[in-house]
């Protein structure tokens, strides 16, 4: 009988589901992960992960289900009783969920809602983590955000993750279930899903490099984030679920950049001018906006002993060699020498 503990995530395609997955792998897991039935293949992100399926001990396991369908959810976490569930999978823009607000709110909250019902339900003695996110903190209160800093979404799908975020905490305090939030700054890498700005920025740069394109069109320049670098950030869930007791952190560099801060430092590192190659387009402002997030991460440092390795720069300049190089080129000669 194999003494290896077994991880489920949903979102197992995604930026940070592909990141954890190699993580879990690396300590020895069986990692299974729910996607979606679809006519098209979306596991581009984990195939290089795959095993040959004759192999005695394959360790990454896929089944279909959907958040949208409990049954399937009931099902699956009874088939495979794992040790911790990571609940990853959402619909992830936030511009997107003004357009799609019921069907946000149907995976983002109520999914979670499923998981963690199923769990109480069958009784299973797993740790759960649900990646709450920093859009919850909307119109802040107060610079830098914390586990006290008060929630006020500015967005369909911040709104659904601060429904989940306190679902997550009603069924620990409720059922004495171990479930865990962790709520997660802004955080990207190669990976990160081509219409979220900061990879739409350096996927722009690439393309305008090969000569495909001339302009960049993006919406508000001035907003403020704390970005992260993803690998480092899955380093921190996977810690949350490993304590003795749970509760819930803030995961976040400390440092905000604006969009325009962004822009200036991919642009630069290829010793380009943005002012030439950026333009605005009103239809990428969302119709509330959320100005200055910086995260206090000093509970996980102390609690987790986590804190990240990447720095805003080296994280630009990551994401800029992965796209260029896809475009065919080689990133040495467009990127300067620091």
């Amino acid at each position: 009988m194999s003494s290896r503990r077994k991880a489920l995530i949903t979102g197992i395609t995604g930026q940070d589901g592909s990141y954890l997955t190699e993580l879990l792998l690396q300590k020895d897991y069986e990692v299974h992960g729910i996607i979606r039935r679809s006519s098209s293949f979306n596991t581009g992100r984990i195939a290089y992960l795959f095993q040959d399926p004759h192999e005695d001990d394959v360790r990454l396991h896929l089944h279909y289900g959907d958040l949208n369908d409990a049954s399937s959810v009931s099902r699956i976490l009874d088939r495979i009783s794992p040790d911790e569930v990571y609940n990853l999978a959402a619909q992830s823009h936030v511009r997107v969920s003004f357009d799609i607000p019921e069907y946000t709110s149907e995976i983002n909250a109520l999914g979670t809602l499923r998981i963690l019902d199923s769990i109480r339900e069958s009784n299973l003695k797993c740790r759960f983590y649900q990646a709450s996110s920093s859009e919850m903190f909307g119109k802040v209160a107060e610079v830098p955000q914390s586990e006290t800093t008060p929630f006020q979404p500015q967005s369909p799908y911040a709104t659904a993750k601060m429904f989940a975020h306190w679902a997550t905490r009603n069924y620990r305090e409720a059922y004495g279930m171990y479930a865990v939030s962790g709520i997660l700054f802004n955080h990207e890498s190669p990976r990160r899903g081509e219409t979220f700005v900061t990879r739409k920025i350096t996927r722009g740069v690439a393309r305008i490099l090969s000569g495909k394109d001339d302009k960049l069109y993006l919406g508000n320049l001035d907003a403020q984030r704390d970005w992260g670098y993803a690998k480092d950030y899955v380093e921190a869930i996977w810690l949350m679920l490993q304590q003795d007791e749970p509760d819930d952190f803030v995961i976040a560099t400390g440092e905000m950049h604006s969009v325009r801060e962004f822009v200036s430092l991919a642009f630069g590192m290829v010793g380009r001018d943005w002012d030439n190659h950026v333009e605005i387009d009103p239809r990428y402002y969302r119709p509330l906006e959320v100005d200055e997030l910086k995260g206090d991460a000093a509970l996980a440092k102390s609690r987790l002993g986590w804190a990240p390795k990447t720095d805003f720069p080296e994280l630009v300049r990551l994401m800029l060699e992965s796209d260029i190089a896809a475009e065919g080129l080689d990133p040495g000669d467009f990127i300067l020498a620091e």
